[in-house]
This record gives C-alpha cells, structure tokens and sequence, in this order.
C-alpha cells in the first residue's frame, strides 16, 4: 500500500472512533498537484473538533507521519491538516455547507470507503 494510502485509512480510521460525521475521502490525484487526498469530515461543535484533530493528529505520529502544516486553532471551526499528498478537512457542519469543497472538487472522485483505496 502506498504511503496516502495509509495515511488516508489512518486518518478514517481516527475520525470515525472520535465520531466524526459525514466522513468523505475525495481522490484528486488527476485534477491538482497540491494533494492525492482530501479527508473530510463535520463535527457537532469545537470540543469535538479538537478531539477529531487530536486524534488524527495522534494516530499519525504514531505511525511515524508528521503533520507539515496545520490552519486552525481550538476555537476554529475549520482545522486542516497537511500531510503532503493527504490534507484532512474538519468542519463544524455549518462552514462544511458554506465551504462545500465537495462541489468546489467535483473534478475528483468521491471514495465511498477506504477499501476502496
């Protein structure tokens, strides 16, 4: 498995056990250079925000991926995390809807689970 790859179903993974909502991966490998992967994912409020993030983040270090930027704070409503080929997206739900990179990334594809990675 490559290294997106795994860093995609890692950060799935962590999201999905702190109970992040409307997780979505889209691939866009072939519509920009910037990343292979977004990882999307709401959250009901900043506490829960912070406790998607802690554990993306903490589940990555362990597995020995160090994120290279990070926007947001405790009190953001939007963190993202870049990880090189794979930037993960929390969201409180309403910036989710004013945002939605979904439409704005309609050109990639969405992935319905990671295994189908």
């Amino acid at each position: 498995m490559n290294q997106a790859k795994e860093i995609v179903k890692l950060a799935v993974a962590a999201l999905e056990e702190k109970k992040g909502e409307d997780i979505k991966i889209i691939d866009i490998e072939g519509v920009t250079v910037i990343a292979d992967y977004f990882v999307l994912a709401s959250a009901s409020n900043t506490n829960q925000t912070q406790a998607l993030v802690d554990s993306v983040e903490e589940a990555l270090f362990k597995a020995g991926y160090t994120c290279r930027q990070r926007e947001g704070n405790a009190s953001s409503t939007w963190v993202l995390m870049d990880y090189g080929d794979v930037i993960v997206h929390v969201f409180s739900k309403e910036d989710r809807l004013f945002y939605d990179l979904e439409r704005i990334w309609m050109d990639g594809k969405i992935v319905n689970s990671v295994d189908e990675l």
